[in-house]
């Protein structure tokens, strides 16, 4: 058995975990468009709107992952009294697994950040907030509720994003408290000054972090320890998870480092990857794991919520299936059902890329199934292969048909470097896929005519086009199998 496979029979264990997380909850709005033109009235980009996506963000998006891997949550924030308040308070509400505590400071506005990005890029951020401090009574109702609600749970997480929700007083409340019934508590970090958390189970800052706070660099593995153990020393820490981007994460504790490479594939979005870690985190040392096994959950966890678009949340299901494959064949990351592939099919779209498609049974891949793969690849940037499924192929082919199943066939074209994403369908055509995939390029054979491929007409009528692919003569699998047949 694997590590990775290791971690993943403990992923049910984590739907046993009860955190109480308090911090600062925002509205993340993101707005996606095109932009074709530049303005009249000044050198910048006209953006067209095209589509507009909200969600809570900040502490709400760490609630959010604690629920998605199974974990219930006790969530301690505050709200102004307006819009987007009450929008905030009624996303929260609607989620059976939160139990909410939002507290409405009347002389607050409610924390926004709208990103706007077009072809794949972020062209510009707005933020909306209270730079003030929140009153004193607020800020008393908020601790006593905080440190009323920590033995009823097995963490704690601290989601400071400078808003107002975490004054020092109730920090240092909530870690005395949860050292004293023996409650870990996990610390998102804002600022440059850390002491404020002293006493802190684990803090988990970025390396831009780390380094504002110590003064000292934190480029390889070497300075990165060393950094985070000065922060163990002066401010009376733990242990120090620190997120290095693309070179994964340190935990590093007064004795041990481990260092855990970076487990993502394709980058879509970063928003919201350090709630990702702190969530995972704290399920995962609430239901009692050891601090480095945690830690791998969490880096695994990272690695996926960064291909997701948005701010985004891994569920259970999502890393118990990177936990299992992730040992196998990185292959086995480009087969997914049509749900999961709609989210990796929106992060190209965001990037700008062209959507390629083509499908077959390919029970037998030959040089012609190669050659094809490859002229679709270069008409687009992403190649999406549906695969008919094991039925599909038997009521097309005969009883004896396939030769090798849907699983193994998958795998093979997985494991082609031009082959971007392999859909099973079970349909006798790809049709549905194609209405749903909505590819700019369809790919077939030169064997079939323009109106013969299916799905043409949809992806014409879009504005896409159709591509017949040079045949590689003397290659067929019907061929192949009738001479293997002949042969026995």
């Amino acid at each position: 058995m694997s590590d990775l496979t290791g971690l993943a029979e403990h992923v049910e264990q984590l739907a046993g975990a009860s955190v109480l997380c308090i911090g600062d909850l925002m509205l993340d709005r993101f707005i996606y468009g095109e932009v074709s033109r530049i303005s009249p009235e000044a050198p910048i980009p006209v953006m067209r709107v095209e589509s507009e996506l909200a969600m809570p963000g900040g502490a709400g998006n760490v609630a959010r992952n604690l629920i998605s891997l199974g974990a219930s949550c006790t969530f301690l924030s505050l709200l102004g009294r307006d819009t987007v308040g009450r929008e905030l308070a009624a996303m929260i509400g609607a989620e059976p697994r939160i139990e909410a505590y939002l507290l409405t400071d009347p002389e607050r506005v409610s924390t926004i950040k709208s990103r706007y990005l077009a072809a794949g890029q972020h062209l510009l951020r707005t933020d909306h907030e209270t730079p003030q401090p929140v009153s004193s009574a607020i800020a008393e109702d908020l601790q006593r509720a905080a440190v009323d609600a920590i033995k009823e749970h097995q963490a704690v997480v601290l989601s400071d994003y400078g808003k107002g929700a975490l004054t020092a007083t109730l920090i240092e409340a909530v870690i005395v408290e949860a050292r004293a019934v023996n409650v870990p508590v996990i610390v998102d970090p804002k600022g440059d000054d850390f002491s404020c958390y002293r006493g802190a189970s684990v803090i988990s800052p970025n390396c831009s972090e780390l380094v504002a706070a110590t003064r000292q660099a934190a480029g390889d593995d070497d300075e990165v320890v060393a950094a985070a153990r000065a922060l163990i020393a002066n401010c009376g820490i733990d242990t120090v998870l620190a997120t290095r981007g693309s070179r994964g994460m340190s935990l590093v504790g007064a004795d041990e480092a481990v260092h855990l490479p970076a487990r993502g594939q394709d980058v879509f979005d970063v928003s919201g990857a350090g709630d990702t870690v702190v969530a995972t985190l704290a399920a995962a040392l609430g239901c009692g794991l050891p601090a480095a096994e945690a830690a791998s959950l969490a880096n695994v966890a990272a690695g996926i919520v960064v291909g997701k678009v948005g701010t985004a949340v891994v569920t259970a299901g999502d890393l118990e299936a990177a936990l299992r494959h992730g040992d196998v064949l990185d292959s086995e990351s480009k087969v997914l059902a049509a749900d999961r592939a709609d989210e990796r099919i929106a992060g190209w779209r965001q990037q700008g890329q062209r959507i390629g498609f083509t499908n077959g049974c390919f029970d037998l891949l030959h040089p012609g199934h190669v050659s094809l793969m490859r002229q679709a690849q270069a008409s687009c940037d992403r190649l999406i292969v549906g695969l008919n499924s094991d039925a599909s192929v038997a009521r097309l082919k005969g009883p004896d048909r396939p030769v090798q199943g849907e699983a193994a066939r998958a795998l093979v074209l997985a494991s082609l470097e031009d082959v971007d994403l392999v859909v099973v369908f079970t349909d006798d055509t790809p049709l549905p896929l194609i209405e749903r995939f909505r590819p700019d390029v369809l790919v077939k054979g030169a064997d079939y005519a323009l109106d013969e491929v299916v799905g043409a007409e949809l992806v014409r009528r879009w504005g896409g086009r159709v591509v017949l692919a040079n045949l590689e003569p003397g290659h067929s699998t019907s061929g192949t199998i009738e001479r293997l047949a002949r042969g026995a």
